[in-house]
């Protein structure tokens, strides 16, 4: 019987920002550098640990809305002139969880000037989405290939000018006591920070319960989903899906949401493949293929960096493996895969079969049932859950369609009137 993971919830926030942010070199550590530096100045300020919580997860978090690489880039090096599409989407993502949505109103603002709040501008709110606008600003600024003592002075006398009209003025001040440190900016570009984080941060020692990781693992779903029509309601169904093969298969309840939540969580390595690849309306070619292959790789390394979830990282990953060994990144063969990541496997070829894509429609239930069919007699696929599979597939197909329907629903009402482009 798989035990309810005990996970540290600044673990799980940490390494799920540094998902975000691994689409480019450029960007590597962008949302942990800006969470360091507003977590610095809200310390100078004295708010209380409470605050502190709210716009450190919002920096950590800043960028969920930007939900494609190129727009991530292009908001790092400040070619996006309207950012308001990205800051509605993030606090969308954000306000989904509930106690994530004191961080979600400070995301919605952490593009506002000063001067743009108007009489709000001595608000609450406005403080501290003025020092997650602060911390944004500074970090994007930063010269990565320079050392940060030979360009932290002239990074001071950048936001100076700002100060008093696009920045609060007592909170820029905050920031100069700040800066005297040089401490501060060796921290602030260590390679080690992600640790400084984990061990000092807000929430070093709050862990959370399965049903707090079950939310997570449903915003961070929709963050991978929500690119693309086409796969608005994908991770939905294959969670869906593998939930209900487990329960057929005699899995407790504690091990269904589990296998749930590694449902949710399969394509978060997605997260570095462009939207140019993921959305291409013709066939892919072999060089793109190559690029998605590396997805499975990337959920792997982020989850396994989450103490208490290992396993949902195995079970996560290997949605790509087959029992002969043909699969990919990993070419385990059945030996190496446990039932949890059979099921999902199986959920995944069955959920994508299913769909429409840019470039096919989905297939018909008697080609699609004959595949999978198939691929479990020539040991491909398991054949047990394959069968299982088709023995239910009415029900289970009713039960994705429904939970699809509901997320698309809710894609079509919040995130598609907010698409790029």
């Amino acid at each position: 019987m798989q035990p309810s993971p005990n996970v540290n919830l600044g673990n799980l926030l940490l390494s799920l920002s540094d998902a975000m942010d691994l689409v480019s070199p450029l960007i590597v550590s962008h949302q942990q550098r800006t969470a360091f530096i507003a977590w610095e100045i809200c310390k100078q300020a004295n708010l209380t640990e409470e605050d502190i919580e709210h716009i450190f997860v919002a920096a950590l978090l800043h960028d969920v809305g930007a939900i494609s690489p190129e727009e991530k880039i292009d908001i790092l090096k400040f070619e996006v002139e309207n950012t308001e599409q990205h800051c509605k989407r993030g606090q969308l993502f954000l306000e989904s969880v509930s106690w994530l949505k004191p961080a979600g109103k400070i995301v919605r603002h952490h593009h506002t000037p000063w001067h743009d709040w108007g009489k709000d501008r001595d608000s609450k709110n406005a403080f501290y989405s003025q020092i997650l606008f602060l911390a944004d600003y500074l970090e994007r600024l930063i010269k990565r290939p320079k050392f940060i003592l030979h360009q932290h002075e002239s990074l001071v006398r950048k936001l100076s000018l700002m100060a008093g009209n696009q920045i609060h003025p007592e909170i820029f001040q905050h920031f100069v006591d700040t800066a005297q440190r040089e401490e501060f900016w060796l921290d602030l570009t260590s390679p080690r920070l992600f640790s400084l984080l984990l061990h000092k941060g807000p929430y070093k020692r709050l862990k959370v319960e399965i049903a707090d990781i079950c939310k997570i693992a449903h915003l961070f779903r929709n963050i991978i989903d929500f690119r693309s029509r086409y796969t608005s309601t994908h991770s939905s169904g294959v969670a869906t899906c593998a939930a209900v093969i487990a329960r057929i298969f005699g899995f407790t309840k504690t091990e269904v949401d589990l296998i749930e939540i590694a449902g949710n969580f399969h394509d978060i390595g997605k997260l570095v493949v462009p939207n140019s690849i993921l959305n291409k309306q013709g066939r892919l070619t072999k060089k793109d293929k190559t690029f998605i292959k590396q997805h499975p790789y990337h959920t792997f390394t982020i989850l396994n960096t989450i103490g208490g979830l290992q396993h949902i990282a195995e079970w996560a990953a290997f949605h790509h493996e087959k029992l002969n060994g043909s699969g990919y990144p990993f070419h385990h063969e059945a030996s190496r895969l446990s039932t949890q990541s059979r099921i999902i496997t199986v959920a995944d070829m069955f959920t994508a079969m299913a769909e429409d894509r840019p470039y096919r429609r989905g297939m018909p239930k008697e080609k699609l049932l004959g595949d999978l069919y198939r691929k479990g007699q020539q040991n491909v696929l398991d054949k047990q859950i394959v069968d299982i599979l088709i023995e239910n597939y009415k029900d289970i197909l009713d039960t994705v369609h429904k939970e699809q329907n509901i997320t698309k629903k809710y894609y079509e009402n919040k995130f598609a009137p907010l698409q790029p482009g």
